[in-house]
């Protein structure tokens, strides 16, 4: 459809009060968000052990990014860059815990054991892609886990853009437990109870659960534009799940390697029957789907055993390739080539590139970091690789990828190592010392690219 018809047919559906159907050129959107899935997880980036045949036919049939970075090595400040286009250094939420203010709560550790700790949350006047892309006439949703409202119950959702809700806050201690099987879950602001897994009973996988609410928003929102984002606790440890039948009979696997690898398997299940029920409903030509990781493997994941980080140095935790490094996958048949492209991006981007797709660049915020990367969705190209992308846990790590560089430091009041990443991705050899003009410009340009932060206060600042 030609820009000036789809305008007019836009402001047509206004006067009418009707919001205008998706198109193939402004499509529905639907974001699929791993947690804590490794680099190397799937069949399609390398993975030799664990199934997962239909997020590998999105790679097959879709566009793959081999250097796509989230947001940082942890959730909350991966998804809060995600969420807002900054990047870790100008976010509200820089780590999972804040040093100072914020407010204090309940956190369970995965043996069931709660400590106090302080964080923070989104606030009224964050901009978010809901916010963006609601404001251009799409309704939204955020199916699971948000992780962005820290202690206070009116930072969910609901409350920052999103029209509708289905999943658990941090503000709810009880609502994410037991995890993987729940008994309580937030629709909105409201607390319902999943009766079937009553007293600890295993009988509906959180995943399950997940994917139902965000198929019922599909059928309630098939003739208008949508944007879903659905963001999966998978693989995300404790390692909870009963159904491990695709490994049993890989007898040399330790049990927390076979329900590792189930939880992915299971997740790419369910990612089958959304694909399923988008092209039944006539929507796969007139949905864009992504799908990435909030992060890299975790600690607990068996890194070796199933090589999830491909190698990569690092984890979850660290700005280490292994930690930072996801995959990325974008498909919308008859619009998205087959094709494997190696430009930078990063989380950041997310905010004006669908801002592009819903032709809501008007109502993006004043300040992103990020830059539209939607031409390398449809086979174009963008030049991404000359502006340099920054990551830092405040006071403790941070990290810059510049052109064909990368210098980093994972602890506090270390030197920054330098690698020439894309010869060296696996941060083998540190250059520093042979680069010292270099690495000073890539100091100064670190320092350009945050602002302090009350929240998380540096010494000097």
């Amino acid at each position: 459809m030609a820009a000036g018809a789809l305008l007019a047919q836009q402001a047509q559906a206004q006067a009418d009060g009707a919001a205008p159907s998706a198109t193939p050129e402004r499509p529905n959107i639907i974001f699929i968000l791993a947690d804590d899935m490794g680099y190397g997880d799937l069949a399609c980036y390398g993975n030799r052990y664990i199934k997962t045949p239909n997020i590998d036919r999105l790679a097959a049939t879709g566009t793959t990014f081999t250097q796509a970075y989230a947001g940082s090595g942890i959730s909350s400040p991966s998804r809060c860059s995600l969420m807002t286009g900054r990047n870790s250094g100008n976010t509200r939420i820089r780590d999972n815990q804040c040093y100072t203010g914020g407010l204090t709560g309940l956190k369970i550790n995965p043996r069931g054991d709660t400590t106090i700790v302080r964080r923070a949350n989104l606030l009224p006047q964050d901009t978010t892609l809901a916010t963006v892309v609601g404001a251009a006439g799409y309704r939204t949703c955020l199916v699971n886990k948000w992780h962005l409202d820290g202690y206070d119950p009116q930072a969910a959702p609901n409350h920052r853009g999103f029209d509708e809700f289905y999943g658990w806050t941090i503000s709810t201690v009880h609502s994410n437990a037991p995890y993987y099987y729940p008994y309580y879950r937030m629709h909105g602001d409201s607390l319902v109870n999943i009766s079937e897994n009553e007293h600890d009973a295993h009988v509906r996988h959180n995943t399950e659960i997940s994917t139902d609410d965000a198929l019922q928003f599909i059928h309630r929102n098939q003739h208008r534009p949508f944007f879903l984002f659905l963001g999966y606790d998978a693989p995300h440890e404790p390692y909870n799940i009963d159904d491990t039948s695709w490994y049993d009979e890989q007898g040399q696997w330790s049990d927390n390697t076979k329900r590792y690898a189930a939880l992915v398997t299971h997740m790419d299940y369910h990612i089958g029957r959304l694909l399923s029920a988008l092209s039944a409903l006539g929507l796969r030509e007139k949905t864009l789907v992504i799908f990435a990781s909030d992060n890299g493997a975790a600690v607990m994941a068996p890194l070796e055993e199933l090589n999830c980080g491909a190698g990569l140095k690092g984890r979850k935790g660290q700005l280490y390739e292994g930690g930072i490094r996801v995959p990325l996958i974008v498909n919308q048949p008859g619009r998205v080539p087959a094709r494997q492209v190696d430009n930078l991006v990063y989380f950041p981007d997310f905010m004006p590139t669908l801002a592009a797709l819903a032709n809501a660049g008007q109502h993006l915020p004043q300040k992103t970091d990020g830059m539209d990367i939607s031409p390398l969705f449809f086979g174009g190209e963008a030049d991404t690789d000359s502006r340099p992308l920054y990551w830092e846990f405040p006071g403790k790590q941070r990290a810059l990828r510049w052109q064909g560089w990368k210098a980093v430091s994972v602890k506090r009041g270390a030197p920054l190592e330098l690698y020439r990443i894309k010869e060296d991705p696996y941060e083998e050899h540190n250059v520093a010392g042979q680069h010292p003009q270099l690495l000073q410009q890539m100091e100064q340009m670190m320092r350009q690219l945050r602002t302090p932060s009350p929240l998380y206060p540096i010494d000097g600042e």
